[in-house]
């Protein structure tokens, strides 16, 4: 039975092997963050009060998809994925979610924010693993500075890529899953497969007027500003940010008692008219089982490269 092969490393190589490639990923990160928002700020919605809910007038294929298929078969692909073992494997489920996104035509920027919304979390695994994984027989394990309690098994580091690698592959299909579809149609689908409807409600309620609540602070921060006020850590600072949230809440709440009375003005009896008339086709079937057969071909091909 192999042993495990220990290889002296000194700590300033270790140090700089660790440290470089986050540094890197943290100015990379740092960088695409303030491009995107750049993009977005010239780019931004003028109407504040009526936020896009989806990029719905594409004509693609995941456009077209039936969007009970299209919850179904993803859901169940990402499951499929999230099973998967190593590294091979699952950087072939990154690449069948790029060539969804190219398909889907989604926006680049968008991926790269829900990306960067993981980066932190997926970075811990990278340095978390390798440096507690035991030593199995067989393994590589880099002993840090002559001190032998301290090892970076590559072992946990090919197990922390294949765990980033599935990550990235689930996060980059949510951009289709999501934006191919108006957010209405979406949870309409989610109702019509069994999810409650006062939920599908509550979340479409709470995604039009969270732009709605935000607009309201920042009035009220620049209100603040514009009087005088400067962050500052003591109890001043700290009674003006109570207030502050205080009366954001008294506004909110005023507000949604004023929307609900003129929901109902309008014949609001608890329930939605439908946004739209699903119809599901041998098309939409065929889209499922084909990527259903692709999530299966990569679960067979990372049992049979073990």
């Amino acid at each position: 039975m192999p042993e495990v092969m220990l290889v002296a490393l000194p700590a300033w190589q270790f140090a700089a092997l660790l440290l470089a490639p986050l540094a890197i990923l943290a100015a990379a990160a740092a960088g695409l963050r303030r491009l995107v928002r750049r993009r977005g700020a010239q780019h931004e919605d003028k109407d504040w009060s009526v936020p896009p809910l989806a990029d719905a007038a594409g004509t693609t294929l995941f456009h077209r998809w039936d969007i009970r298929c299209k919850l179904l078969t993803l859901i169940a692909y990402s499951f499929l994925v999230a099973s998967l073992s190593r590294v091979a494997p699952a950087l072939a489920a990154v690449a069948v979610s790029i060539l969804a996104l190219v398909l889907a035509r989604s926006s680049w920027a968008r991926v790269l924010m829900r990306l960067l919304a993981i980066t932190g979390f997926l970075a811990m695994f990278l340095v978390v693993m390798p440096l507690t994984a035991p030593a199995h027989p067989g393994d590589t394990v880099l002993v840090i500075g002559g001190v032998d309690w301290i090892g970076f098994n590559l072992r946990g580091l090919t197990k922390a890529l294949a765990i980033v690698a599935k990550a990235t592959a689930i996060a980059l299909l949510m951009e289709p899953l999501l934006t191919t579809a108006p957010l209405p149609v979406t949870l309409h689908g989610l109702t019509k497969l069994g999810a409650p409807d006062m939920a599908g409600q509550m979340v479409l309620l709470s995604h039009r007027y969270l732009h709605v609540f935000r607009h309201e602070a920042e009035r009220m921060a620049a209100g603040m500003r514009v009087r005088g006020f400067r962050k500052r850590t003591d109890l001043e600072t700290l009674r003006a940010v109570a207030n502050f949230l205080g009366m954001l809440f008294v506004r909110s709440f005023e507000r949604t008692e004023r929307v609900f009375d003129a929901m109902r003005a309008r014949g609001y009896r608890g329930r939605f008219p439908a946004p739209a008339e699903l119809r599901m086709e041998k098309a939409d079937l065929a889209l499922s089982f084909a990527w259903l057969a692709i999530g299966a071909a990569l679960v067979v091909y990372d049992r049979l490269s073990g």
